[in-house]
């Protein structure tokens, strides 16, 4: 078999193309963590729908022209596997000190414990984002959400196989013991939390999951994207192929807000609302208004950007250095990989002020990878503001400055307005209520979670999306609801 192709075994208790019958030990490992697996799925995943045939894809392969395939399946009996990208003949490190040399396909033992823990940390992250949104196909806007919640879901379960595969086959009893423990810490737990702040938010409604998806899963993307990179092969192989199935979940996201978007502007048009900001008015047509998502834009910008951690950070540079974890679209980058005499720009807080200070290229690895983040993120909501402005209205929505309600990194501590001045807690206390997300909004937000189960039928707060999940029909039956 060609080291550039490898078929897929669903003969396996673990479907995989890593050759896992030929591997008893590591087999029998996986195999008996599988049962914890499924306990944890059936008590934190989806709740209600555990005996509900879903519309859902599955990955088969790893040629990007034809990785999956659709079919109804009840979600405990989906197929999760461990599947990397091919190798590639000859690859060699792309960056750091070891530019050049071979990948590694053994774990460096001077890289043993950075590599675990990132693995951990990606890994961790994964369980995490079921246990938030379990409780949302209970108020699914239509079958078609529904079955988008759903496949995300079950592809985050699958993207925690894929690191705790890494931790089996690398890292021994460390590994197998971390593995245990990703299944021992709950998302929002008071005792035994999940690793990341944002992982520990609630989830409470479809505005959230959208933002989530948009803005949480485009840190997983970028995440994925540097560890892509990496010497270590079987991470990058695994990374290069979880960002397949990574682009749908912030698909989810983005095409959500806009059909949200979409639906307010119809419906303030439909009533001869002329000022989006008017929430009082755009709120009894029951629809979300513009200045709510604003908010919500905020809150979870925020969130997530303090997933990157520190702005200046010698342990990112470290992991740089050792050829573990590059930068964003590392390969296409123009310079020597090394970065012992690049500098890049970074703000940072200077006498109560927020200026640009040069910072050595190594130690500012987590500020460029935050810079990427947000350009790919600006992407969405032009195209949301388009929306907005083909309906007539006059009204934009805007990412909040870098600086904003941060609790991690260079910002923690400081108050800055979503316009990126610099001011007291007072005011900014003072302003709370029309920069973040109100007790209100979320009463509001909860008040439209009515559940709509009908094929082809839509909840009034959103618009049907233009092309079916398969091509599929308007009225598919994307979820087989009992009864």
């Amino acid at each position: 078999m060609s080291a550039l192709k490898q078929e897929v075994n669903y003969d396996d208790l673990i479907p995989n193309n890593v050759n896992l019958s030929e591997d008893r030990r590591l087999r029998k490992a996986l195999e008996a963590w599988h049962p914890g697996f499924i306990d944890w799925w059936k008590d934190m995943g989806p709740d209600g729908f555990q005996d509900t045939p879903v519309y859902l894809r599955t990955a088969v392969g790893v040629d990007p022209k034809g990785w999956a395939e659709f079919g109804y399946v009840n979600m405990p009996e989906y197929r999760w596997g461990i599947l990397l990208a091919p190798a590639e003949e000859g690859r060699t490190i792309p960056f750091g000190k070891h530019k050049g040399e071979p990948v590694w396909q053994e774990v460096p033992g001077e890289y043993r414990a950075m590599l675990r823990r990132l693995v951990v940390i990606q890994g961790d992250t994964e369980p995490a984002s079921v246990e938030q949104q379990r409780h949302l196909g209970k108020t699914a806007p239509s079958l078609y959400d529904l079955r988008n919640l759903f496949q995300v879901n079950v592809e985050e379960g699958r993207h925690l196989w894929a690191m705790v595969y890494l931790l089996h086959k690398y890292f021994g009893k460390d590994g197998r013991e971390e593995a245990e423990n990703l299944l021992k810490r709950t998302s929002g737990d008071k005792d035994k939390p999940r690793m990341l702040g944002a992982f520990n938010e609630e989830t409470p409604d479809w505005l959230s999951f959208f933002m989530f998806t948009f803005f949480t899963d485009r840190d997983g993307k970028m995440q994925l994207e540097s560890l892509a990179q990496s010497g270590f092969d079987p991470l990058s192989r695994t990374c290069r192929f979880m960002l397949t199935e990574e682009a749908h979940h912030m698909f989810v996201g983005e095409s959500g807000i806009s059909r949200v978007i979409q639906r307010t502007c119809e419906a303030m048009n439909e009533a001869g609302i002329t000022n989006p900001a008017d929430e009082e008015a755009v709120r009894k047509l029951g629809v979300m208004d513009l200045p709510m998502i604003q908010r919500k834009m905020n809150f979870h910008l925020a969130v997530t950007l303090d997933l990157f951690g520190n702005e200046v950070s010698t342990n990112a540079a470290s992991a740089y250095e050792a050829g573990i974890k590059g930068r964003y679209q590392e390969t296409r980058i123009d310079d020597d990989h090394q970065l012992h005499n690049d500098t890049y720009a970074v703000l940072k807080v200077v006498d109560g002020e927020l200026k640009m200070v040069e910072e050595t290229a190594l130690n500012a690895i987590n500020a460029r990878l935050r810079d990427d983040y947000v350009k790919d993120a600006e992407g969405g909501v032009k195209r949301w503001n388009k929306l907005i402005k083909k309906a007539g209205f006059d009204y934009e929505l805007t990412l909040p400055h870098i600086a904003f309600n941060r609790q991690i990194g260079e910002f923690s501590g400081l108050f800055v307005s979503p316009g990126g001045e610099v001011i007291d807690q007072a005011t900014f206390e003072a302003n709370r209520d029309a920069w973040l997300p109100t007790a209100s909004d979320l009463t509001y937000l909860d008040s439209l979670m009515v559940p709509v189960t009908e094929p082809g039928q839509y909840a009034g707060w959103i618009a049907p999306p233009k092309v079916g999940i398969d091509n599929k029909p308007g009225d598919f039956e994307y979820v087989r609801l009992a009864g």
